[in-house]
């Protein structure tokens, strides 16, 4: 299976121009509210038209601007789950399954298949009540069972834990997890949680301001954002502003010591990228060393979030340690903290015009 998507839509305040292709695997759309994630599932499902451009499933154009090609949403075998679910308000969890077989017109098949996806996603008890009678979770299951019951080519998750509290959120996400590891087709998650991301796709597109910021292996965006938004995005806490020495090296602003990378530092470098938990204690003139001043702890249930001060005054580093380590390597607030070179991320502002 694969999915090619290359459109544009004109919206309120900024053009989607959403390029990206997608193979038999789970794919994060990771951004921010409001950049383009969700209207691009729709996009997809053809619930809503771009203004041009060409959307290509496992070889079969679904859209094509120029060829005059848009194929209404029940013929493109895409299964798409919205944030609220759109469960039928008066229908039984098995009335709501078999909407997802309209196609299908012999009835002993329908209801054996309704009976099958029942057992699979834990509803056989549930299957008389209405959705104002489930739970969060169960809700999700029956959406997500009247989507799978039609055997899409893709499945498409628009958010699917927004609506959940944090417990229920944990036991749900690891049935998702299951159910895109196990799904044969293309599945795309949209999110804006950068950790649900990371656990349950193995690749990963970074979107911003209606344009790809990054794609790839979600480990592999994780370890180089390349931008400073993607890096935001993926959660990195320390983003410092720079100016290029050479190749594999930058100066910080706020501190008058040189940095070093092991990754090479392009021409455009604004910024380097440093996770809270890459710093580390280190002795004044030690490689990296960066003279620091503490201003605030805070503790967590296991690890402190210690916030520092350059020499300047200005700029702030944000060193994240767990209990155990701060207790026995730095029972004291440390005067210099040092990155290796391998953990450091060169960044460029790419930061799309709106």
């Amino acid at each position: 299976m694969s999915l090619e998507v290359n459109i544009e839509k004109k919206l309120n305040g900024f053009t989607l121009r959403s390029e990206f292709t997608a193979g038999d695997t789970a794919t994060a759309l990771l951004g921010a509210s409001g950049c383009g994630k969700s209207m691009t599932l729709r996009c997809i499902a053809g619930i809503v038209k771009p203004d041009m451009g060409r959307i290509v499933l496992d070889g079969r154009v679904l859209f094509d601007s120029e060829q005059h090609i848009d194929l209404p949403p029940q013929q493109r075998g895409v299964g798409l789950l919205f944030q609220n679910y759109a469960l039928f308000p008066n229908m039984t969890v098995e009335q709501n399954i078999l909407c997802g077989l309209k196609a299908e017109k012999d009835k002993a098949a329908r209801k054996a298949r309704c009976e099958e996806m029942l057992r699979a996603m834990r509803l056989e008890e549930l299957a008389s009540r209405r959705p104002a009678e489930l739970s969060g979770g169960q809700q999700q299951r029956t959406a997500l069972a009247r989507i799978l019951v039609g055997k899409p080519k893709i499945l498409m998750l628009d958010e699917p834990f927004s609506a959940l509290d944090s417990y229920l959120r944990e036991e749900v996400e690891g049935e998702v997890g299951a159910l895109l590891a196990g799904f044969s087709g293309t599945a795309l998650l949209v999110t804006h949680n950068r950790d649900e991301a990371y656990r349950l796709c193995p690749e990963m597109i970074v979107m911003d301001g209606g344009r790809v910021l990054r794609a790839g292996a979600t480990k592999a965006v994780f370890a180089d954002p390349q931008s400073t938004t993607a890096a935001r995005l993926t959660g990195c806490k320390n983003i410092l502003p720079c100016t290029r020495v050479d190749e594999h090296t930058v100066q910080l602003t706020g501190w008058n010591a040189p940095l070093h990378l092991a990754a090479r530092v392009p021409e455009g470098c604004t910024a380097v990228g440093i996770r809270a938990h890459d710093f580390a204690p280190c002795a004044p003139g030690a490689p990296n060393a960066l003279p620091v001043q503490r201003l605030s702890t805070s503790e967590n249930p296991f690890d402190w979030n210690v916030i520092f001060a350059a020499p300047d005054g200005t700029t702030r580093l944000w060193w994240k340690v767990s209990k155990a380590n701060l207790d026995a390597a730095a029972p004291a607030a440390p005067q210099c903290l040092a990155a290796a070179p391998e953990s450091i991320m060169p960044l460029v502002d790419s930061r799309p015009a709106r």
